[in-house]
């Protein structure tokens, strides 16, 4: 009898241990919805991109053709085959021509058209016009002008697959067509992870560990930048806004607008996949995440994070990996 009881005991007491844990995770789930929501299943312009389209982008984006030493694509320095994190891990990018770097960290591909613009200063509107730049940026992919590069893809046979993409236009091989065709791509290029599943309803989604670390990523702060589907990419954000940036040879946006307000501000960056895509921050100064996110409270909050706090909001933004394997036409 005496067994029986302690049983149903025990039974009660899991019973009300369960129901309670349900309780927090719905009510921390209820918080972060007002902070965060999951990415939209498909990029504002996708409802245009047809097959033919999107094929001849995965192409040009792997072109070694549009560099002017024909070594180079856009997955260079935005790696997406082998389940690439949709960068280079190299603090700044080498360019076609020898000994030259870009002066600024290559951004993920993955999500790019959720941003608010392109590029760390916004200097791009969107997928397409980013596309048009490094292609003859003379430090990156160093094609002297949309002439030439036009020229190579006709010479590289290129014609039948634009026009394809392209019906109707008499002359589908331009230079405006091949960024239209990189960016209708890189619009499929959406990562999926635990965090989205944790917001549609999915309790097992993370873990304890991970869910301590959404709280303390949401009491801290980070929120005030970070948010919304992407976890940042829809603001700009002076680089060291309570305490300086010790890099203060780029001015960030004011190179772009002319305004002394935009020195040292830049785009915030998303912090979907970020696990994967250190080196950090706009110059890729910064090595392992645990550092950037202690920097990052100092530098932006004035907080200076403890280790336990520090591990506590890397282990959420570890959900944020991305889940879903890249599937290429052709293998590459």
């Amino acid at each position: 009898m005496f067994k029986k009881t302690l049983a149903i005991a025990c039974l009660n007491i899991a019973g009300i241990l369960t129901a309670t844990s349900a309780a927090a995770d719905a009510g921390l789930r209820a918080q972060a919805q007002t902070f965060f929501k999951p990415l939209p299943e498909s990029m504002p312009g996708a409802e245009n991109d047809s097959p033919a389209l999107i094929s001849l982008g995965e192409k040009l984006y792997f072109e070694t053709a549009l560099s002017i030493n024909g070594e180079q694509s856009c997955n260079s320095c935005h790696q997406i085959n082998n389940q690439g994190a949709g960068v280079d891990n190299n603090p700044t990018s080498p360019g076609a021509l020898e000994g030259r770097f870009g002066n600024r960290n290559s951004p993920s591909v993955f999500n790019a058209g959720f941003h608010v613009a392109q590029f760390w200063d916004g200097r791009a509107a969107d997928l397409k016009e980013q596309a048009k730049g490094p292609i003859l940026n003379p430090v990156e992919m160093a094609v002297p002008d949309e002439a030439t590069a036009v020229k190579r893809l006709r010479k590289a046979g290129y014609e039948d697959a634009f026009a394809k993409a392209f019906p109707g236009e008499d002359s589908a091989l331009n230079y405006d067509n091949v960024a239209a065709a990189i960016a209708a791509f890189e619009r499929t290029l959406i990562t999926r992870d635990r965090f989205d599943e944790f917001l549609k309803g999915n309790d097992t989604a993370l873990n304890a560990q991970e869910k301590q670390g959404l709280k303390t990523f949401i009491s801290t702060g980070c929120i005030a930048c970070h948010s919304g589907a992407l976890l940042g990419g829809s603001m700009y954000q002076k680089m060291g806004s309570v305490n300086p940036y010790a890099n203060t040879e780029d001015k960030g946006r004011e190179e772009l607008t002319g305004k002394a307000s935009d020195r040292y501000v830049f785009k915030v960056p998303s912090l979907r996949d970020i696990s994967r895509t250190a080196p950090y921050f706009h110059d890729g100064a910064v090595a392992t995440l645990d550092e950037a996110v202690k920097q990052m409270a100092w530098l932006q909050l004035g907080r200076e994070l403890s280790d336990a706090d520090t591990a506590s909001i890397v282990a959420f933004l570890n959900a944020l990996e991305n889940t879903q394997p890249v599937t290429l036409a052709q293998a590459k």
